[in-house]
């Protein structure tokens, strides 16, 4: 019987999560101070993050151990299987081989908690009672949620508040876990009042809920802020995924030759990529493919530059890809990808050429969810749908050349809290967005001058 499952022990899985600083032949401009533009110290940050999370952020250490608390709760969840899609691949009628990493088995239906868990348990250790934090889709508010939960936290979320009235169990899902959810933009803040003063319908953004959080976090001596992707130490955390992924090729006797993940922060596709990323780097051959919404095209339309990771102008300024920091998408399904910026890792990545970038609308995605949910059984998340979207196409033009590539994706998450979504799809509701060259332009004049 041909093997669909290709599963690691406990015992297999990553002890150390792997830097992918230390082997980049160009490393990332350091985050800059909002009000002196100098560049960041420990000092600066650590009003809103412990000190072990700051050590790591800034750190160029090839590995860095991971807890054996840690350790201890990720065996919950993993490791997590690798996949053989032989259903889809017969539905395509490729020649080619596809993989993908189903990071929906864990306790919150995504990979979210690779990082959440240690965010929880460094911000534990440093005496953190609170944690305030933002979501879109919800994946990461759950994350947290549950983390905080295992670590008797308690965890406040501001979630984007389209997503917030699109996915109402996420919500109950957060709060079964014990956490406290406001719709972002909230009366709670300066940073939200400002932006309903401004538009009281505004639907929100990432950057206004990561606003809300940060202030939160500022003015609580008892509380924290916890981010679910951009950041290096989040991207570390992720890493789980690529070291688990090549382990478990090595027992497959296969290798990708390109790589695909959805891309909002950056937090999902740098954790499957990376050490793949260290190889190409090493001079292996592999493609690895950012896939985002052409609603929020980042790394395809965005500029390289100095921008705030927020919309109100909290954060230190970031180099990175950005569509302006004040720039909100439309209320498109795939929540988790409605983000201005991307991860300045990822950004230095892509402007070196190590990986590349495409975008797609969603009406194209849930085609693509549609087939792969009919053929491997699995309803995946809208954000790893543009994943799924990029493999298929993929796929197809394998089929077209007769070419036998091996394709590797991660399902980021599964799809369960989006059946609204599904459903605008089947019912023929779902608008395809593609957010005007003009709004982009305006919302670049307008960023910080460094």
């Amino acid at each position: 019987m041909e093997q669909t499952k290709i599963v690691l022990d406990e015992k297999e899985m990553p002890a150390k999560w792997y830097n992918i600083m230390a082997d980049m032949p160009n490393k990332p401009a350091p985050p800059l101070h909002p009000g002196t533009k100098q560049p960041v110290g420990p000092q600066d940050l650590s009003a809103i993050f412990p000190m072990a999370l700051i050590e790591q952020e800034v750190s160029a250490e090839r590995w860095i151990p991971i807890p054996e608390e840690v350790l201890k709760i990720y065996a919950l969840w993993r490791p997590t299987p690798l996949y053989r899609a032989r259903r889809l691949e017969s539905a395509l009628g490729t020649p080619a081989k596809i993989y993908y990493k189903h990071e929906g088995v864990s306790p919150a239906g995504s990979h979210k908690p690779n990082t959440a868990v240690p965010q929880a348990y460094y911000n534990k250790q440093a005496g953190i009672r609170r944690i305030a934090t933002e979501t879109g889709a919800g994946q990461w508010g759950s994350a947290m949620a549950f983390a905080g939960g295992l670590f008797g936290l308690d965890v406040l979320v501001y979630m984007v508040k389209v997503s917030y009235h699109q996915k109402p169990y996420r919500r109950s899902a957060m709060e079964t876990w014990g956490a406290k959810v406001l719709a972002s933009p909230s009366g709670e803040t300066n940073a939200g009042r400002k932006v309903l003063g401004d538009d009281p319908e505004s639907s929100g953004s990432l950057g206004i809920a990561i606003s809300e959080a940060v202030e939160d976090a500022a003015t609580h001596a008892d509380t924290n802020y916890a981010l679910g992707s951009v950041l290096n130490h989040v991207l570390l955390h992720q890493t789980v995924i690529g070291l688990e992924a090549q382990k478990q090729f090595e027992k497959a006797g296969d290798y990708p030759d390109v790589i695909y993940g959805c891309c909002g922060g950056g937090s999902n596709l740098a954790g499957v990529s990376s050490p793949f990323v260290r190889d190409k780097i090493g001079g292996r051959k592999v493609r690895v493919v950012a896939v985002e919404p052409t609603s929020c095209p980042t790394l395809t339309k965005g500029q390289m530059r100095y921008d705030f990771g927020d919309t109100v102008g909290l954060t230190p300024l970031l180099m990175m890809y950005t569509l302006g920091h004040d720039f909100v998408p439309p209320g498109i399904h795939a929540g988790g990808l409605r983000y201005h910026g991307d991860a300045p890792l990822i950004c230095q990545l892509y402007k070196d050429g190590l990986i590349e970038a495409e975008a797609h609308g969603q009406r194209a995605v849930f085609e693509a969810a549609l087939t792969f949910a009919r053929s491997e059984g699995i309803i995946p998340a809208p954000e790893s749908a543009h994943a799924i979207k990029g493999v298929i196409d993929e796929a197809l033009r394998c089929k077209e050349a007769k070419e036998k590539k091996t394709i590797f994706f991660n399902l980021s998450g599964h799809g369960i809290f989006d059946l609204g979504a599904y459903d605008a799809y089947l019912s023929g509701k779902l608008e395809d967005y593609a957010y005007p060259e003009e709004k982009i332009k305006e919302a670049l004049a307008r960023l910080p001058v460094v």
